[in-house]
């Protein structure tokens, strides 16, 4: 069996990303990783008239741009896994509507883009296919839209607040490469501690993360130092605080290498983010952008990473409902 544990997938055929490609809106290119992103824009509109159509459009050329950098062409990608925070994620349908691949629409809150790659390596590995897209995307905009309040009113945020990047990851994973590898995955489970409040998803997302986190380990039987990165999505300062303090107390010391794309993808002090980024694009962003090319260059050369997502919306705010959470895993290695 391919399974190991409780959890784990590990592949016999370990499929390689093969490119990336990550476009972000006009904070994020404010940001300390701005360089590292194929294109900032302006402003959070691109032309469109409204934030969904600016979105829609923001993951389409994600897309275009990695398609281009890996020399594939599009008739030769066999399926897309996409999938972004809109109602009936609308963002990734709609953008791509025109792209002409067989298409899965990915729901798993912030931890989609990482679910995708899960996806699209089983498909691999079973030789299912040969290459696959894997994209995501979220606006700030949009999203406050969406789950909170509409930004003319002026609502002011809490310090556990996290701002919604605005941006697209792709990423394109093949059966064929020299690396870096998909070597496992570890899919997670949904975690629920009761947590309510809307304005603090680090903390509803932290438990999910650290479950996922140990039973990786355990099923692989490792120890945290065998990641150079173990690097969370958007848990943001708060949620990668508690991850930390409860992971100490499981009998595991992650302080050494482990961050979160929430708390790099902004600069808290002159940003005013409050406890960091969120959104699917901030770890799709994050990683496509920034930690690819660790890989890439060798600066890295393992990396578990977990995409955590919280499994709410509006009318479950607003019924008075906890906040589930949940983490995917892969580790990639050179």
């Amino acid at each position: 069996m391919k399974r190991i544990g409780k959890q784990t997938i590990s592949f016999d055929s370990p499929p390689t990303i093969l490119e990336t490609a990550s476009i972000v809106g006009p904070k994020e290119a404010q940001g300390p990783l701005a360089k590292y992103f194929d294109q900032c824009l302006e402003d959070e509109f691109w032309g469109e008239k409204t934030w969904e159509k600016a979105e829609s459009k923001i993951i389409k050329e994600t897309v275009n741009t990695v398609i281009s950098k890996s020399g594939i062409a599009a008739s030769d990608i066999d399926y897309c896994f996409a999938g972004d925070l809109l109602n009936q994620c609308i963002s990734s349908s709609f953008g791509l509507r025109e792209l002409n691949i067989p298409f899965f629409g990915v729901f798993g809150a912030c931890s989609t883009f990482v679910e995708s790659l899960c996806l699209a390596s089983v498909f691999l590995d079973g030789k299912a296919a040969s290459n696959v897209l894997c994209a995501t995307s979220s606006h700030f905009c949009s999203a406050e839209k969406q789950f909170r309040f509409p930004l003319e009113l002026g609502n002011q945020r809490p310090p556990t607040s996290q701002w919604t990047v605005t941006g697209s990851g792709a990423a394109i994973v093949s059966a064929s490469g020299k690396g870096p590898y998909i070597t496992a995955i570890t899919p997670g489970k949904i975690v629920d501690m009761g947590i309510k409040d809307a304005n603090n998803m680090g903390a509803a997302m932290a438990p999910a993360a650290l479950d996922t986190l140990i039973t990786h380990l355990q099923d692989l039987d490792r120890k945290p130092s065998y990641y150079d990165m173990i690097i969370s999505g958007d848990l943001g300062y708060i949620g990668k605080e508690i991850v930390t303090e409860l992971a100490e107390t499981k009998g595991y010391n992650i302080k050494n290498n482990y961050e979160d794309c929430g708390v790099i993808i902004f600069d808290k002090e002159k940003q005013d983010t409050h406890s960091g980024g969120s959104g699917c694009a901030c770890i799709g962003t994050t990683f496509s952008g920034y930690f690819f090319k660790q890989l890439r260059n060798r600066k890295l050369n393992r990396i578990l990473l977990i995409a955590t997502g919280a499994l709410t919306n509006a009318t479950t705010s607003q019924q008075g409902e906890s906040i589930p959470g949940i983490a995917h895993a892969i580790a990639i290695e050179n």
